[in-house]
Formats: C-alpha cells, structure tokens, sequence
C-alpha cells in the first residue's frame, strides 16, 4: 500500500464531504477506519490521521495564499 497516495486519497474524500469532515474533527481514528474499511492498531491509524491532518493544513494554506494574492494585484 502507497500511503502517501492512500492519504491524498482520504484527503479528497474528507473535504468532499461535510459529515466526514465533522466526524475527522471530532473522531478522526474512527472516520479514517471506516473510510479505509478495516480496523488498524491505533498507532498506525494515528499515524495516518497525523498526514491527513498535516495534508489538509498545507492545502488549507495554499488555499489563504491563493486568496491573499488577489488583495495585492499582479506585478508588472
């Protein structure tokens, strides 16, 4: 199994879905299990959730970049 492919992948799923985004926040072992369809020892899927969680922060930054960049106009 590629994880970093398996965490883009649950990435999408999570912020493609409001209720799943409501279950990762406040039980984001139990929503990575039921979205990998198995059940992993804690440490493993904690280590999963920790990409995922660091993932989304990233793509959350990239996103108020993006926005920031509009305020201050284009260069020429």
């Amino acid at each position: 199994m590629d994880i970093k492919a398996k965490i883009e992948e649950l990435v999408e799923k999570i912020q493609n879905d409001k209720d799943l985004q409501a279950k990762f926040k406040s039980d984001p072992i139990s929503a990575v299990e039921q979205l990998l369809g198995v059940d992993l020892p804690n440490d493993t899927i904690e280590k999963i959730v920790d990409g995922i969680k660091a993932k989304i922060a990233i793509d959350d930054i990239g996103d108020a970049l993006g926005k920031l960049g509009g305020l201050f106009g284009k260069k020429k």
